[in-house]
């Protein structure tokens, strides 16, 4: 069979080389069990921790083995350190998991090698198609080809402070980038007179906050240019992105780190410190934040990243996995069959309750309980994802070009045609070829 080798080391960037001849890998097994054949055997399932509650996948595994008394389910829970060698020791070898979990910005590695993914375009529909989370779905997608079905996601929102909105006079939360910026000059004016006050905080390398800005502007980090990507950082509507970046970040005077991202420090912890009024971050930060004071969690609510056209939210980054099949998988028939019932509807439904957004259904109702949450949902209908490069993996996991222009030019050490060539140029190398 042909084999795909093996990742570099680090935490996501993917080396992979072809060797040896071309086979069949799992699908003289998918034949085998068509028709009306019943299913026999065993499923082994990969999924991440943190992914699923054990009520679902308890519920989930006991339907499924009734359904198909021939078939066992195998489930075994993966840690997210060390998963990209993992799993590429588990495909290239004779016996890898049957069904395997794959974070939306790894999947375009794994499906542009030969013989190392299902190509599952033709039971698209039997996977709750026509209810495909979007941004989650392009990420799946290479070359034409569907090789990863969505599973979950998550996107960022702005969390604030009700009671301090409420003492700036701020009746309700901006719905464009001009109401957010006066917002922010009405919360510095209510309690600037702390020194430790910050109306938003805001580090200098969320490159995740960024995308919205440059998607927002009608801009993008990278086009399509083949099988190839071609960076784009250097267009003008990207520099109106970065623009309005570096306008936040002025604006509120926020003493975040210039050159690190959000967690360096948590900024769950500094909102937990009861000084800030906003962050830009995910729903569940503010259990984080609540350690510290748990009288936050009814203090605080979110908004949507506002955009710049009133009423209109900024697109959001999504974050997220998909659900594949290895091409040699021993039982593609049954593994087949999992993946069909864990994109139902039914079981879509409880990831919301669990407080993330379903990848195969637009129903978001398990979400209204949340206030955070709900906003999340409704702002992931116009969420998106970053190039599916196969070669993605290298600007995550290196000396990450987005992090860097936004740094040299926050910091006043590159101009902004300056930092964005640059940036440009760096991205090129890693994914322009």
């Amino acid at each position: 069979m042909k084999r795909w080798l093996k990742l570099a080391a680090g935490a996501a960037a993917l080396t992979l080389a072809t060797a040896g001849c071309a086979g069949s890998g799992g699908s003289d097994t998918a034949a085998s069990s068509s028709g009306n054949a019943p299913l026999s055997g065993t499923v082994t399932v990969w999924l991440m921790t943190g992914s699923a509650p054990a009520t679902l996948t308890d519920a989930l595994h006991k339907e499924f083995e009734a359904a198909h008394p021939g078939v066992k389910v195998k489930y075994e829970v993966q840690q997210w350190d060390g998963i990209q060698q993992k799993l590429t020791t588990a495909l290239a070898s004779g016996a890898p998991p049957d069904v395997i979990e794959i974070g939306n910005t790894q999947t375009a590695a794994f499906a542009s090698q030969d013989g190392v993914l299902t190509d599952l375009t033709a039971e698209k529909d039997s996977f709750n198609g026509a209810q495909w989370l979007k941004g989650l779905a392009d990420s799946g997608t290479y070359d034409g080809k569907v090789y990863g079905v969505p599973f979950y996601a998550a996107n960022r929102e702005v969390i604030y402070r009700k009671d301090m909105f409420e003492q700036a006079g701020i009746a309700k939360p901006p719905a464009s980038n001009d109401e957010w910026i006066d917002a922010i000059g009405k919360l510095k004016t209510k309690f600037g007179s702390d020194p430790d006050f910050q109306a938003l905080y805001m580090p200098g390398q969320n490159w995740y906050a960024l995308l919205s800005f440059i998607w927002d502007n009608g801009g993008d980090i990278a086009k399509a240019d083949g099988k190839n990507y071609k960076a784009t950082l250097d267009t003008s509507e990207a520099k109106a992105g970065l623009e309005f970046y570096k306008k936040l970040v002025d604006t509120s005077g926020t003493k975040a780190p210039k050159d690190a991202d959000e967690a360096k420090p948590q900024q769950a912890t500094v909102y937990g410190a009861g000084k800030v009024a906003m962050m830009i971050g995910l729903p569940w930060e503010l259990a984080t934040a609540a350690k510290t004071d748990p009288s936050l969690t009814d203090k605080t609510a979110a908004f949507a990243i506002p955009g710049k056209t009133a009423g209109q939210s900024a697109p959001v980054f999504l974050g997220g996995s998909n659900l594949a099949i290895p091409a040699n998988s021993k039982n593609v028939a049954a593994a087949k069959e999992y993946v069909k019932l864990l994109s139902s509807p039914k079981y879509q439904s409880q990831l919301a309750a669990a407080g993330v957004v379903p990848g195969t259904s637009t129903d978001l109702t398990g979400l209204d309980k949340d206030p955070l949450g709900s906003v999340m949902a409704k702002a992931s209908a116009n969420g998106k994802a970053v190039p599916a490069s196969p070669k993605w993996g290298d600007v995550e996991s290196g000396q990450n070009p987005v992090k860097d222009m936004l740094t040299a030019y926050l910091t006043g050490k590159k101009t902004l045609d300056q930092a964005t060539a640059d940036a440009n140029a760096a991205l090129n190398k890693l994914i322009g070829g």
